[in-house]
């Protein structure tokens, strides 16, 4: 056989092992991850026993010391206990007693050690047992370092992942915190003028208003179903519609039955609904909100908030979901003023579901407006299934 053949199908299939391992992992290092990991690796080399542990413990192990170095077992050799205290690839070429889940002591005439490490920390190790010191030599050692990098750079994607979603959840938990206590005023103000004229009314309001804030502070998770942030908007409008008159603000919701339980980052509909009226309502004419979510594709979801109020023209529709556009004001019950809250819908959207969702503006000035947001689901950083 050509020696440079062999050498390339060697390589063909180690690399195929080291992408399905990318797949394998993706979702961190488990002891179901690791036990794929071991059965992918030990037919790619000369050792009887492939283990994976973490900084405590076998997750996973495949080979002749598959039954007896069970997921959970403690580590208890020292090489092992050094390559994790210290991060660096250690091999032996001398007998080691190898302690088994049940107690039985085990003799390994040979074997290389690798971290697993996501930044400077190990968070675990790759371990290959041989049968013979001969097994050991460069090939063996460059493989056991190499499948460990490759671990150690997925486990380092995956917790980057991590800490984008957690961000991403802090800065949402962030704005359903800020509650403006001039909005707070002004509610309870409405709510106050009808205790004298509608008692009833009033105890009504009342009700609906410790609805929303306390819905507001209960959806500490970044996403909540299209249904429930559609019951929030109707809380807020009731509010407008008691502070303005029923007549001057109307509103129709059109959901379809398809997207209802679609999760949806919190407070990406009432702000523009909030935006709307703030901005779109004329002197004396009454104002019409149509809101409509509906699925756009197989993949995605479009939320439309359409109004026939004052417009806008296209340099203060390009500058909605502008970050310059964000100023303090202190009528948005959000707090930090519409503009605030506009660009913090742009900003989860794209962070939240990639390049290909959108935020949109049509509007010209006396012909209405209407928003438009398009969330591409299959680039969701979040387990929509959550």
């Amino acid at each position: 056989l050509n020696p440079d053949s062999v050498r390339s199908q060697y390589t063909e299939e180690t690399l195929s092992v080291a992408s399905a391992m990318l797949e394998d992992i993706k979702g961190g290092l488990t002891q179901e991850s690791a036990r794929l990991v071991c059965q992918r690796i030990l037919p790619e080399t000369r050792a009887m026993t492939v283990a994976v542990t973490d900084e405590s413990s076998v997750l996973a192990c495949a080979g002749e010391f598959e039954e007896k170095l069970l997921p959970n077992s403690p580590i208890h050799t020292l090489a092992t206990r050094y390559v994790i205290e210290h991060g660096i690839v250690q091999s032996f070429n001398r007998v080691v007693d190898v302690v088994g889940s049940d107690g039985s002591h085990n003799q390994v005439p040979a074997g290389i050690i690798a971290p697993i490490k996501v930044g400077d920390r190990t968070v675990g190790t790759l371990k290959f047992y041989y049968k013979t010191p001969r097994a050991v030599d460069r090939t063996q050692y460059a493989l056991a370092s190499g499948f460990a990098e490759i671990l150690s750079t997925q486990l380092a994607i995956h917790e980057l992942e991590v800490q984008k979603e957690l961000t991403a959840r802090a800065e949402v938990r962030a704005l359903q915190a800020q509650i403006n206590p001039h909005f707070l005023f002004n509610t309870l103000n409405t709510i106050a003028s009808f205790t004298r004229t509608d008692p009833l009314r009033a105890r009504e309001l009342l009700r609906e208003f410790s609805s929303f804030y306390r819905a507001t502070l209960d959806n500490s998770g970044s996403l909540i179903p299209v249904s429930r942030e559609v019951a929030q908007t109707k809380r807020y409008l009731t509010f407008e519609k008691a502070r303005f008159g029923e007549d001057r603000v109307l509103a129709t919701f059109d959901v379809s039955e398809d997207v209802e339980d679609t999760l949806v980052p919190a407070f990406v509909i009432q702000p523009i609904v909030e935006n709307a009226v703030r901005h779109g309502m004329g002197d004396a004419s009454a104002l019409k909100i149509d809101v409509t979510v509906r699925r756009d594709g197989d993949d995605a979801i479009l939320i439309s908030v359409a109004d026939d109020g004052v417009g806008m023209d296209e340099g203060i529709a390009a500058r909605l979901f502008d970050e310059r556009s964000a100023r303090p004001d202190a009528s948005s019950p959000q707090g930090g003023g519409a503009g605030v809250a506009m660009h913090n819908i742009s900003e989860r959207i794209h962070r939240f579901y990639g390049p290909h969702s959108y935020t949109r503006v049509e509007s010209a000035p006396g012909k209405g407006a209407k928003v438009l947001l398009h969330l591409d689901l299959s680039e969701s950083i979040f387990d929509i299934q959550e």
